[in-house]
């Protein structure tokens, strides 16, 4: 096993876990609430592309920190979570920029004028619903995940690694899944982005 990277200080970690989290849901629940009237010199869904890209990326490091683990080679676990981290937390600023500057996008929505005729919805039929049920399933994991597998680090990198395999066992299918269903969003919605 590694040696701890970091001082356990489980009050600590609770509380700046905490506050991440809250100020991330907030921050992308608020934010996408709002559309900046600013034109960008390129495609403004470029940050959709990238989001799925990184959550593409990041499914893929799942699986070789998995693989990693499983191998015990504990370095390049640790070195690879760590890179899905940082991703993620790229993925987060990327998503707010998305939804800052691109507004919200009507599934079925083929004229782009914000409103869906009966015949544009009936175009689209039961994928509205597979779209909706992937998409809610994504987004309720991605927000309500987030302080576990932040927590699941903590004790990682705090060298207790008992509760960390514990933690992780619950937390990495959850987590590859929200990373999995990312691209799959982006490729359902991406027909309809004006």
């Amino acid at each position: 096993m590694l040696a701890p990277v970091m001082k356990k200080n489980d009050k600590q970690a609770k509380l700046l876990i905490g506050i991440f989290s809250v100020v991330v849901l907030v921050a992308v629940t608020f934010l996408s609430k709002f559309t900046l009237a600013v034109e960008l010199p390129f495609d403004k869904h470029i940050f959709a592309l990238v989001n799925a890209l990184l959550n593409a990326t990041v499914a893929v490091l799942l699986v070789a920190a998995l693989i990693a683990v499983k191998q015990k080679n504990y370095t390049a676990h640790k070195n690879i979570m760590l890179t899905a981290l940082l991703l993620s937390v790229l993925f987060l600023v990327s998503y707010i920029a998305h939804h800052l500057f691109a507004g919200e996008t009507k599934f079925g929505d083929t004229d782009h004028d914000g409103i869906l005729s009966t015949a544009e919805l009936a175009v689209v039929g039961n994928t509205r619903g597979m779209y909706f049920l992937l998409l809610a399933t994504h987004i309720i994991l991605a927000a309500t995940s987030l302080p576990f597998i932040l927590f699941t680090a903590y004790r990682g990198l705090t060298g207790e690694y008992a509760d960390h395999k514990r933690k992780a066992k619950r937390m990495w299918p959850i987590w590859f899944y929200v990373a999995v269903t990312g691209p799959l969003v982006y490729m359902m919605i991406k027909p309809y982005y004006s």
